[in-house]
């Protein structure tokens, strides 16, 4: 009889936004015509931009005509790309990124989630507690519970920032600016865990999904704007937030050349060489038509729209904020990211808040214990949905008596 890989009865039995959309269509099929605003998921609410449906036309007329098809692709990725990010998100920053470090892909949750395929399964792996469920579900997936999985607690007291650990970690993921608490990291504390990694021989998977969220200067953007990071971290970025392409799905890993690890018999390997391998194996590439939407972005024009869209979200975000303050609520982020982690009142719990939020305010959130232990007794808002919709959501949490 053939087996299975055990290791997934070993999950809690649905993802945390699918158990969310089962209990909101529940109510909604209880509620008929109730008005529900969705502060939950964080999918985004604007159109694509101009400047990225312009190409995206553009590169179809190409698919369309015999002289400019494109069949497979590169699966790191079209050089009018990667040559882009290189000297856009990077080089202008001051930071030596090369194309050939960047591996365009369909999305940070997937790269975030593989990347473990090049990694040992002795390794002691650290992930934050709250941390964005795919980080540890993907580790399951692979390794299933074991006493080589750390979680760091982050609280209100640490501001939800994780402490350097005493024991060994060999691979640490971290998410800055952070989802689910929307919390940031100083340059000066990210380098803290740069100096750290360095000096244990340690990996750092930096996602920085939302780094064009970073409104303030002493907010690092990218890992590598730390003096030696290439030695030591893989970044993750998406288009998904910044971009509005949670429906196109692109985003793009950097792995540097300059990341290298021994093996057990002292052999010196790059893990840009294995990620290589992997994605040319098992991934095909991202579309051709998505990659020149991708491109566009960095358009003078893309780039526009994009701090545009940006602007936009973290309006939102403000008003979320603003509200919450003035009825007098304890609360994170929301200033250089997207999302707010807010304490319940009355010390509900995280699935209680839950369902008195829908069935008082008609309004959709997140349980803060859907991402950990250390989330219970919290909840998180995202600043996605559209001014009206998060205005309304914010009038009427202002004048719910809970």
């Amino acid at each position: 009889m053939f087996q299975i890989n055990e290791n997934y009865l070993q999950l809690n039995q649905s993802y945390l936004f699918s158990t969310i959309a089962t209990k909101v269509e529940k109510f909604s099929s209880s509620h008929f015509g109730a008005d529900l605003i969705r502060l939950g998921i964080g999918d985004v609410t604007l159109p694509l931009s101009p400047a990225v449906i312009n190409a995206l036309h553009r590169a179809v007329d190409e698919m369309a005509a015999k002289e400019t098809f494109r069949g497979y692709g590169p699966e790191q990725g079209y050089g009018f790309l990667r040559e882009k990010i290189a000297e856009i998100d990077f080089r202008q920053r001051g930071i030596d990124i090369s194309a050939d470090e960047i591996f365009v892909s369909d999305g940070s949750k997937s790269d975030t989630g593989n990347i473990g395929d090049i990694l040992g399964d002795d390794n002691v792996v650290a992930i934050t507690n709250p941390v964005y469920p795919v980080y540890l579900d993907t580790y399951i997936m692979r390794i299933g519970k074991s006493d080589k999985l750390l979680l760091l607690s982050c609280n209100a007291e640490n501001g939800f920032l994780p402490e350097i650990p005493s024991e060994r970690v060999d691979v640490i993921y971290l998410c800055y600016p952070n989802n689910p608490t929307g919390t940031v990291m100083t340059k000066t504390e990210l380098k803290k865990w740069v100096d750290w990694a360095l000096e244990n021989d340690a990996l750092i998977l930096y996602d920085a999904a939302y780094e064009a969220y970073v409104q303030d200067e002493d907010m690092a953007k990218s890992i590598y704007e730390i003096e030696n990071a290439q030695q030591c971290a893989i970044e993750f970025r998406s288009y998904s937030k910044n971009a509005g392409f949670t429906g196109l799905r692109c985003s793009y890993t950097v792995v540097p050349e300059a990341l290298k690890v021994r093996t057990q018999n002292g052999e010196q390997v790059s893990l840009h060489g294995l990620w290589n391998r992997r994605q040319s194996t098992k991934f095909n590439g991202t579309a051709y038509v998505v990659q020149r939407a991708a491109e566009a972005v960095y358009s003078s024009q893309g780039q526009l729209e994009m701090r545009e869209m940006v602007g936009y979200y973290m309006h939102n975000a403000k008003l979320i904020r603003d509200g919450l303050i003035e009825k007098g609520w304890t609360l994170f982020g929301g200033e250089n990211a997207p999302y707010i982690w807010l304490k319940c009142p009355g010390d509900m719990d995280s699935w209680t808040f839950f369902d008195r939020l829908l069935a008082e305010c008609h309004i959709v959130g997140t349980p803060g214990v859907g991402f950990g232990s250390a989330g219970e007794g919290y909840f998180r808002l995202t600043a996605f949905n559209s001014r009206e919709k998060t205005a309304e959501a914010v009038e009427r949490i202002k004048k719910w008596e809970c």
